[in-house]
């Protein structure tokens, strides 16, 4: 995990350009480096660098003697980069992942370097030679990446919006910042004036293709056809491919764990491995709750039956609420169930940064997606309708999970992995039959869980353990986190204020005190940015009127709680 800045054909001072890089200093604490491109005044790159590989010629932008007219800015990891290297026999010149992007680039050209890549990644690469500036982001844009491409032809690149906004105040109307699209390289044209003109904009890899890369997954060959027990095999050895080279890199593994069934499959699959490849040290689980939260208790019984190194952080209301302000501004969010599983996420970010060492975090994001885990899928009116909505929540990830878990662990510096969006487990699972992956016998996930029964990876009570919200986890049945939330925002905003909200928010207009309050904090820190939210995540099928499961008239909580 880095940060990555690139400012081309601007004429901006140099004061301005590193106020604005520094802007995400926190998601790399290691090192920092602002470099102009030789020739090309007005081409610059900002990066912040967390090291995980190479810690002497990992630096950014990087570049080598072979190719002295590529730079290129990287933010993610590629975990096939080996596999390419040998099988193309590249001449390799340092031991970072990123290096093999200018190999293929430069043998190949675009098209064919970005199905190529199996990882998580958002890239900026120039090539002065050709006069080209190339962006690429993942398939589900686990890794994130803003542009600004104005109508004087100056483009701005950064990793989070927030590097951007400054730019925009020397001119004489705000510019449009947007998410770069997941899936996607653009190429751009660095014409000889310095102006930058946008040429192309193609999708190289949906969440339904089968990826390029697989010749070169360490998995093998799977079995044909749709058996159960061929498919339930298949899944499990996808699943552990997945955490196998996820766990790539020169820093500690650690797991978040709340103890549902996604977090646990990963925190026991790292276990499991680490002591196949007798890792010098135990894999450390943590987990966030106040004393009656059923996550943290049912984290607790998986660390015990793993045997995992397992930390413990004791939420309290008056630090979730004193933290809201800083998770808003680091997540460039006021969506309502995103803010709210935020904060718990943030507050366990900062014990892992503070209190151990360490740094590559392990986490079940994804999941829920992918395997139809929210509790509304029981609704779905067909099989077909259920696998239709799991594939637009796979794409709009990076707008609310997917940016909630980058952001929160970012926020500290850390280095998040999400197995259950490994490329080829994931397109595995979308091609199966649609009946398959529907809820069964009333319960979610059931094939994902079915795939791993009697296989003693996890304790029974968990593998069939119900869904429940990792915000609504935090804390006890009788109170939720939301309604803590709700009861101090109660004060804070008043009637009249939220009669005229329509009137001062009119795009997602806030329905609640809660949604005014959080809007409020937004528009402090980014006035006119309401676009970065494009709709609230809400569940479907249900006429739910608030986003979190415990309000939806389907939920029923596991016995025990």
């Amino acid at each position: 995990m880095c940060g990555i800045w690139a400012l081309f054909g601007s004429d901006e001072c140099l004061s301005v350009q590193c106020t604005c890089a520094m802007k995400i200093a926190h998601r790399g604490p290691d090192a920092f480096r602002f470099e102009n491109v030789n020739d090309f005044t007005n081409c610059c790159f900002g990066f912040h660098r967390l090291a995980i590989l190479d810690q002497l010629c990992g630096m950014q932008p990087l570049r080598i003697k072979k190719f002295p007219y590529l730079w290129l800015c990287f933010n993610g990891e590629i975990y096939n980069y080996e596999r390419l290297q040998e099988f193309f026999e590249f001449d390799y010149q340092t031991r970072t992942d990123g290096e093999i992007m200018l190999h293929l680039y430069d043998r190949f050209g675009i098209e064919t370097m970005a199905p190529l890549l199996d990882g998580v990644f958002a890239f900026i690469l120039l090539d002065t030679a050709n006069r080209k500036v190339f962006l690429g982001r993942d398939t589900y844009g686990v890794k994130p990446m803003f542009k600004m491409l104005t109508d004087n032809g100056l483009l701005a690149v950064c990793s989070e919006a927030k590097g951007l906004t400054q730019i925009t105040h020397s001119m004489s109307e705000p510019v449009k910042i947007t998410p770069f699209p997941p899936g996607h390289f653009e190429v751009f044209d660095l014409k000889l004036s310095g102006k930058v003109e946008s040429v192309k904009l193609d999708r190289f890899h949906s969440c339904t293709d089968e990826p390029k890369h697989a010749i070169y997954d360490s998995a093998g060959k799977l079995s044909q056809g749709f058996d159960p027990q061929t498919v339930k095999s298949n899944i499990r050895i996808l699943f552990e491919n997945a955490v196998r080279k996820q766990q790539m890199g020169q820093r500690r593994i650690g797991c978040l764990l709340s103890g549902g069934l996604d977090s646990s499959l990963v925190a026991a699959t790292l276990v499991k491995l680490a002591k196949e490849n007798q890792l010098d040290y135990p894999i450390q689980t943590f987990a966030i709750g106040d004393k009656d939260s059923p996550d943290a208790a049912a984290a607790r019984k998986v660390a015990a039956y793993i045997g995992s190194d397992h930390h413990e952080v004791n939420f309290t209301a008056e630090e979730g609420i004193k933290a809201l302000e800083k998770v808003i501004f680091h997540l460039e969010s006021y969506d309502l169930t995103t803010v709210r599983a935020s904060v718990g996420m943030y507050l366990i970010s900062k014990y892992i940064r503070e209190k151990t060492d360490s740094v590559v975090i392990f986490s079940g994001e994804g999941s829920d997606e992918l395997t139809q885990g929210y509790i509304y899928f029981h609704k779905a009116p067909s099989p077909k309708d259920a696998a239709e909505d799991s594939v637009r929540l796979l794409k709009e990830l990076y707008l609310f999970d997917g940016l909630r878990a980058d952001r929160t662990t970012a926020a500290h510096g850390l280095e998040l992995r999400v197995p259950f969006l490994d490329h080829r487990f994931a397109a595995y699972y979308l091609s199966l039959p649609e009946e398959m992956r529907a809820p069964k016998d009333g319960v979610e996930k059931y094939l994902l869980r079915d795939a791993f029964r009697g296989r003693n990876l996890i304790p029974d009570e968990i593998l069939w353990r119900r869904k429940e919200a990792f915000s609504d986890g935090l804390t006890s049945m009788k109170k939720s986190w939301y309604t803590i939330l709700q009861e101090h925002i109660e004060s804070e905003i008043s009637d009249s204020q939220l009669t005229k909200a329509a009137k001062l928010f009119p795009y997602n207009t806030p329905t609640t005190k809660e949604g005014l309050y959080i809007r409020q904090i937004f528009e402090k820190h980014y006035p006119g940015r309401c676009e970065w939210t494009p709709h609230y995540w809400m569940p479907r099928w249900i006429k739910a009127t608030d986003p979190s499961a415990r309000t939806l008239s389907i939920y029923t909580p596991d016995k025990d709680q």
